[in-house]
Order: structure tokens, then sequence, then C-alpha cells
């Protein structure tokens, strides 16, 4: 195992540090983002765009402008987008003194709160009637996290794939359908290693910034490794977990038989699980060649 799947985590550790304490994760920041929006628009009409005649937003009205981080609310500290989103939302209509920090300058505004019906911060479902209405988007920031939070952000993804490991007939049936049928890529699907190298390819071709490029990267490099790792420890030969699970059931025998005081029981005999194995290997050597076609003929994108 030390050069097999320990690897493979060895490696998905070490990419996921750079991703979390190099880079750092997308988060919602209390600074008003370059597409928020100056006009109040119904939440009845599905549009984005002012026309004439949409009253402007508080913030609009105010003054703030794209890039400006909330910092106080009524001399309330904010340190988060849900810290400004649940005081303003709680405040209701009415005015307010909200502290902005521009351009590393500190500034204070009086902002004239508006009602509105909005979905529930913990109940999407609920509708808050009546709630505090600012008018502002967060923009998104990448904030560095600390080492021991890597372990946690591998722990929870490493929950996803082996539960997606439970799905793999599924998914690979979704794979031959867009493979011979022309259906659309499952994004969450597996992908084999001409795929992963295509999406290597037009992460460094696109137009994202450097350090999208470099983020986006790196965590692609981490779960594959994570999931080769996953994967690798599946109990059955010829992959890791099966001499894995061979071993731990020769041990358990012996165990067995020394406190039950029996002769010592004889090796455990792989050869008799081979014909699993032949089909085993056969059947990994299909999922390979399905994959392998897929992503030459319907190949995963990154979305735009």
């Amino acid at each position: 195992m030390a050069g097999g799947p320990a690897m493979n985590f060895v490696l998905a550790f070490v990419f996921f540090g750079i991703l979390l304490v190099g880079i750092g994760l997308p988060t919602e920041a209390p600074i008003v983002a370059p597409d928020t929006q100056t006009c109040v628009i119904p939440s009845s009409e599905q549009r984005t765009d002012c026309r004439p005649g949409d009253r402007p937003t508080p913030a609009a009205q105010a003054g703030l402008k794209p890039g400006d981080r909330l910092v106080s609310f009524d001399g309330a500290a904010i340190g988060s987008w849900d810290d400004a989103l649940r005081l303003v939302r709680s405040h209701g209509p009415g005015p307010v003194e909200l502290g902005v920090v521009r351009d590393g300058r500190a500034m204070t505004f009086d902002v004239t709160l508006i009602g509105q019906d909005r979905p529930g911060l913990d109940d999407p479902e609920k509708i808050d009637r009546n709630a505090g209405y600012l008018g502002v988007r967060p923009a998104m920031v990448r904030e560095r996290q600390s080492v021991g939070q890597v372990a946690g952000y591998m722990g929870e993804l490493t929950a996803r794939v082996a539960g997606s490991f439970l799905n793999l007939p599924e998914k690979m049936a979704g794979v031959w359908h867009a493979a011979f049928s022309g259906e659309e890529r499952d994004p969450e699907g597996p992908v084999g290693v001409v795929g992963a190298g295509r999406l290597g390819g037009e992460i460094l071709a696109s137009d994202l910034p450097d350090q999208e490029k470099l983020a986006t990267f790196v965590s692609l490099l981490g779960g594959f490794n994570l999931a080769i790792g996953l994967f690798n420890l599946i109990p059955l030969l010829p992959l890791d977990g099966g001499h894995i699970a061979g071993g731990l059931w020769e041990g358990l025998k012996r165990a067995y038989a020394k406190v039950m005081r029996r002769p010592k029981p004889a090796y455990v005999d792989i050869a008799k699980v081979l014909p699993l194995t032949y089909a085993m290997a056969l059947a990994m050597m299909v999922m390979a060649g399905l994959l392998i076609y897929a992503d030459l003929v319907n190949p995963l994108t990154l979305p735009n």
C-alpha cells in the first residue's frame, strides 16, 4: 500500500494544501460586487437589467460603489457576508448608518433600507416578509485557510467521492449514453485520463485569471489523486484493496485461532478468487476503454 493508494492520498493532501492554504477558497465577502444592480427589480419579474422607471436601490441612492467593503451596520461589526445579510434582513425598512472602507479610507453612509419579501436565509421555502433590503451583491474573493482545515476539506470530499462509487454502475451507464447517444455528459460523472488531460489543457488555454487557472488546475490534480486512491482501496483483486482485505482476513483468522487455542490456520489462498480477479480486471478495462472513447467523442468541458 505504501507505493499505491497511500501515495495518492499524500499527493491529494499536498495539492489541496496548496489550494486551501496557498491560494484560498472562493468565499462571498461583504464587498460590493461589480455586477451589483443599481435598481430595484421586483422578484416577480425574471430580468436582470434596469429599465426606465425602476427606482434606485438604497445602496445606489446612498452612493455605494463596487469595491466598497461593508465593515459595520449601526455600530455592529460586519465580519462576513452572512453577518451583513442577517443584519440588513433583521433590521427591516428604515434609516441605518453603514460603515464602509473604500480604497483604504473609512467612510460612513446614511442609508434608508426598504422592505422586500425575500426567501428565508435558513429556510428558502419560507418568505421573510418586509425584510430589510440594501441592494448589493457580494464579491467573490479567495480566502486562505489553515492547515487544519485541509484535513476537514479532504474528509468531506472523500465522503462525497466514496458515495459516488456506490453509484458507479449508474454513472457508467450515463457515460455510455453520452458516448453513443449524444447525451450531455454529467459534470459529476467519471472522467478518464484523456478527459483529465483535456480539461487541464482547457484550463491553461482559458481566459481565466492566472490565479483561477492555478486554483482550478490544482483542484483537478487533487481530486484526481483522491479518486484514484479511493478506487484502489475497493476490496477486490487486482486492486490494492483486495490484497489488504486478504491480509486482514488472514490476520483475523489467526487472532481467532489464538484466542480459541486452536491450531494455526492455513494461509489464505488468494488463488481461489482468481476468477473474480479476472472478471474485475475485465470490467476495469471495459470502463477505461469506455471513458477514453467518451472523452474523445463527447468530452467534459469547463463551464462557461
